[in-house]
């Protein structure tokens, strides 16, 4: 099964500079989803599935398999210079995580609420505390190096507070 999805407005919107009104270049675009029924996944499978996303211009790739990647597959993957591939498991998307009761809700953050929050401690971004690309939930949000995200946990003494990690 395979199918492509277009970005929100609301997306848009939240990648457009405020200041020229264009769109932030490799912030979002079009993804192509592709989920592969075979038992195991070698080059020739991922060499297919990068030219289909170079070929007709996607920003994101995802790849969801029964097995794990064979590691001369997963070098593939970050030959895709323009564009962006994530490779699930199945299995590891059959519950999502972030509804999870003991998974605080995290909140990607704009380019401007994170300059304003750099400005508001007088922080530099690698000063926050941090959190793995290889982590699940920023896997799941597909979280990049250098975006901030703002994890709201609840306490019984504060009722709810916030803190935030850097993506390295």
């Amino acid at each position: 099964m395979t199918f492509s999805a277009k970005p929100s407005q609301s997306m848009i919107d939240r990648n457009t500079d405020t200041q020229t009104g264009q769109l932030i270049p490799n912030s979002c675009g079009t993804i192509w989803i592709e989920f592969s029924p075979e038992p195991s996944i070698g080059i020739k499978q991922m060499r297919v599935f990068a030219h289909t996303i170079v070929e007709h211009n996607f920003h994101t790739g995802v790849f969801i398999t029964m097995a794990a990647l064979t590691s001369s597959a997963a070098k593939i993957i970050p030959t895709v210079a323009p564009s962006v591939i994530e490779c699930f498991l199945e299995q590891d998307l059959l519950v999502n995580i972030t509804r999870h009761e003991l998974v605080p809700q995290h909140v990607l953050m704009s380019r401007e609420d994170k300059r304003k929050l750099l400005e508001r401690y007088r922080l530099k971004e690698t000063q926050l505390p941090r959190i793995q690309q290889a982590d699940p939930v920023a896997k799941y949000f597909g979280l990049k190096r250098g975006m901030v995200v703002k994890i709201i946990r609840k306490s019984e003494t504060a009722g709810r507070y916030a803190s935030y990690r850097w993506v390295y």
